[in-house]
C-alpha cells in the first residue's frame, strides 16, 4: 500500500462525516486520529479539499462519496481488498455498490494527486509496502 492509498483508505471510513475542529478537539487520548495529520489543524483545508472532490465525483458518477472512495481502493491495485465495517445493513449496501463505479486515466491521476501526502503519522508510514514476516508453522491453504 504506498501513501496515496493510505490518505483514500481514511477518508474511506470517514467519507460522510465532516471533518471540523470540534471533531479534531473530541478526540481521545491515545486515539490515532488525534496524532494522524489529516486530522490536524494544519491539514483541515487540504482534507476538506479532497472530501469535495470525492463528493463532486460522487454527484457525477451518481455515487455515494464512500463509494468513490471505496472504488478508487479497488481500482488502485488489483490485490487490494477494502473491508470497511459497517453494522448496518444500508452501509453495507452502499459499500457494494462501489464495485459498479470505474475511473478514467485522467480521473485515477486526479485522485492520486489530490490523495499525495503524509495523512497518516511516520510512525505508522514506515510500515507501509512492508510484507509481514511468514510465521514459522502457519497453515498453508
Amino acid at each position: 500500500m504506498n501513501r496515496a492509498c493510505a490518505a483514500l483508505s481514511s477518508l474511506a471510513v470517514s467519507t460522510n462525516a465532516q471533518v471540523s475542529v470540534s471533531v479534531y478537539a473530541s478526540f481521545a487520548d491515545g486515539d490515532i486520529h488525534k496524532i494522524a495529520p489529516h486530522f490536524s489543524l494544519e491539514k483541515l483545508p487540504h482534507s476538506m479539499a479532497l472530501v469535495a472532490l470525492l463528493k463532486r465525483w460522487a454527484a457525477q458518477k451518481n455515487a455515494t462519496p464512500a463509494q468513490i472512495a471505496v472504488a478508487w481502493l479497488m481500482d488502485h491495485k488489483p490485490w487490494i481488498a477494502p473491508i470497511p465495517g459497517t453494522t448496518q445493513m444500508a452501509h453495507l449496501l452502499e459499500n457494494l455498490g462501489a464495485d459498479a463505479v470505474r475511473f478514467t486515466p485522467a480521473e485515477r491521476t486526479e485522485l492520486n494527486a489530490a490523495g499525495a501526502g503524509a495523512r497518516l503519522p511516520d510512525s505508522v508510514l514506515v510500515y507501509l509496502d512492508v510484507e509481514a514476516a511468514a510465521r514459522i508453522g502457519a497453515l498453508m491453504v
